[in-house]
């Protein structure tokens, strides 16, 4: 079957260097017109080849012609649920089209995997896939609040978990070893980015239960959830042992922002 990645909210095209590597199809949706047109430049090669599809629309439980979507100052943060009053001198609203996921499905194919990143948006279209009896093998979301986390562990189908912090991604996934087509690569995830999917998460995965006081310790925040439907979770009741992990991933990436700080400094003496 044809390996297929949605990436729902593209932003500039950040993950899709590696969800290319790691399919035969990518399909981008971004609401933001001009973050479509730099994927489209930046990526003229594969899209012309098939192998990259850009979607410039909101996505959604229904399809529309035209809704509201609000553009941010940051090109990363645009949303289309209306802002707070208090947030909202700092967005543009413009009339964009707006398509149901489930047509996206039907059109170019079962997922793989599905990234959702939405903005404030990632609970409606994560229970939508749900609801529908969509499982890609591979599913991830934002923990924006607690009904992401409630979907995905009230899900029957997923019982294996991982998370990745959004604040240190291009910290801890720098230079790692990626298995494409049985071959190792190199490969460093930018700022930004999703980071990996899959088993190129570190780790092992976490059954539902661990899973659960894992988030109650973490709460919602800039952290993905991924889900697998594939793989088998650790089986163990030792939940203190997750505790140390995120702890260690932690110091882990305080040492390497450091040292980066320190290296950017000596280069910058250096070249005086």
């Amino acid at each position: 079957m044809k390996k297929i990645i949605y990436d729902l909210g593209a932003s500039r095209g950040e993950n899709l260097p590696y969800y290319l590597l790691k399919s035969e199809l990518v399909i981008a949706v971004e609401a933001n017109t001009e973050n479509c047109k730099f994927i489209e430049k930046k990526f003229q090669k594969q899209i012309i080849e098939k192998k990259l599809v850009v979607e410039n629309c909101i996505i959604g439980e229904k399809s529309d012609d035209y809704e509201n979507f609000y553009l941010h100052e940051n090109y990363l943060l645009g949303q289309f649920p209306e802002p707070k009053k208090d947030k909202i001198d700092k967005f543009k609203k413009v009339k964009l089209k707006k398509k149901d996921i489930l047509n996206l499905f039907k059109i170019y194919g079962k997922p793989y995997y599905v990234k959702i990143d939405l903005e404030e948006y990632d609970n409606v279209i994560l229970k939508r896939i749900f609801e529908q009896g969509i499982k890609p093998n591979y599913i991830s979301a934002e923990a924006i609040n607690n009904e992401v986390i409630d979907i995905f562990l009230n899900n029957v189908n997923y019982n294996s978990f991982k998370l990745i912090e959004g604040n240190t991604v291009n910290l801890l996934y720098k230079k790692i070893d990626l298995n494409i087509d049985g071959k190792k690569s190199k490969y460093s995830f930018p700022e930004n980015s999703a980071g990996p999917f899959g088993n190129d998460i570190m780790g092992n995965w976490i059954n539902k239960k661990n899973f659960f006081k894992l988030m109650e310790y973490k709460k919602p925040g800039w952290r993905d959830i991924h889900a697998s439907l594939l793989d088998l979770s650790e089986n163990t009741q030792e939940f203190s042992k997750y505790i140390k992990i995120e702890k260690k991933m932690e110091k882990k990436a305080k040492l390497v922002k450091r040292f980066l700080r320190f290296k950017s400094k000596f280069n910058f003496f250096k070249d005086e």
